[in-house]
């Protein structure tokens, strides 16, 4: 999805007002995070967000761990 912003005049600096929709999609509160990349601006949510139950499983799930070891681990047992 792209939206487009305006930029305002925020004293000496400039400001970007989101849509209320955006900011519930994304959790943002009072603080986010501005990453600097090669294509361009990414906001993340402050530190002290929360994802929802439903945002932790979407984000594990594109976590994709490798877990071809674990069928290698040993019970202690029997070491």
């Amino acid at each position: 999805m792209t939206v487009q912003a305006r930029l305002i005049k925020v004293g000496n600096s400039r400001g970007i007002r989101l849509p209320k929709a955006i900011i519930n999609r994304y959790g943002l509160g009072d603080t986010v995070l501005l990453e600097e990349l090669p294509e361009g601006i990414l906001i993340h949510p402050g530190e002290q967000a929360m994802l929802s139950w439903e945002g932790t499983y979407k984000a594990m799930a594109q976590d994709n761990e490798d877990w071809s070891d674990w069928t290698e681990l040993h019970d202690e047992d029997s070491l």
